[in-house]
């Protein structure tokens, strides 16, 4: 039996890897060194950051299932589709990624706004979505949506169209075929591309105080109680932000290795 051995790293590659790995955890770990810890306890625990930590949690959790439900359809059209133009409408989608959120934000305000053309026709039934928990929900979904796409639009490609064209010849329609074959096939890739969509919403900072300003209790979110907190308070902005850094970190470790697994 032949002894499978995991391939080994060039030792050139080791130096820039951990001048990398340095680059992304020195500033982190820097937080650590602000605070004293006999204060970190009560920073954490005070209804400032609690209620924004709720907040975010629970406008991630929404804008994540939005994404899902929007964002699924729209990488199988990617993937897809053979309609002239497909170049440009994944242009579109990734714009979100390459756009300076407060871009996005401004964006959103001027479609969404009283004096926007939606937002003119919402104003007459009577609806205001900007600087309302919508609209944080909104300003989540249009930064962190391109995430799940791009993953999922990546590993329809990978997987190739041989299972849907097999199906079309047993007799499957387009919908069954969609269902019994295309879905099954992007359930690994969905966790993975789930896990960075609510961490990326959970983080989402400059479209959300654009779009849906810095309300305690209705729009002020855990990044924006950072940045407001530490006009004042330093020690406790810090606190926040090591408070988010934690549920970020807790996000990425207990999901993602099964979002992985469920890959092999």
């Amino acid at each position: 039996m032949i002894r499978r051995h995991p391939p080994q790293v060039p030792a050139a590659l080791w130096v820039p890897a951990v001048l990398a790995l340095a680059l992304v955890v020195l500033p982190v770990a820097g937080l650590l060194t602000r605070v004293e810890p006999a204060r970190l306890p009560g920073l954490l625990l005070s209804p400032a950051a609690l209620d924004a930590l709720r907040l975010s949690v629970i406008t991630g959790l929404i804008a994540t299932a939005l994404a899902a439900l929007l964002g699924v359809p729209l990488a199988v059209v990617l993937a897809r589709s053979t309609l002239p133009g497909m170049r440009v409408v994944r242009a579109l989608v990734l714009l979100p990624l390459v756009l300076p959120p407060v871009v996005g934000g401004l964006a959103l305000l001027y479609l969404l706004g009283r004096t926007g053309p939606l937002g003119g026709v919402l104003a007459v039934a009577g609806i205001r979505l900007p600087y309302t928990t919508a609209a944080v929900v909104l300003s989540q979904t249009f930064v962190a949506m391109p995430f799940l796409v791009v993953g999922l639009e990546g590993a329809l490609r990978t997987a190739g169209g041989r299972y849907e064209q097999v199906a079309a010849t047993l007799g499957a329609g387009p919908w069954l075929a969609f269902r019994r074959v295309t879905l099954p096939l992007l359930l690994p890739a969905l966790g993975s591309s789930l896990v960075l969509t609510f961490a990326r919403a959970l983080g989402e900072f400059g479209a959300t105080i654009t779009f849906a300003g810095s309300l305690q209790g209705s729009t002020r979110t855990l990044p924006l109680a950072i940045y407001t907190t530490a006009q004042s308070d330093v020690d406790a902005a810090v606190a926040m932000s090591l408070l988010l850094v934690v549920v970020a970190l807790l996000v990425i470790v207990i999901a993602r290795p099964r979002a992985v697994e469920g890959r092999l």
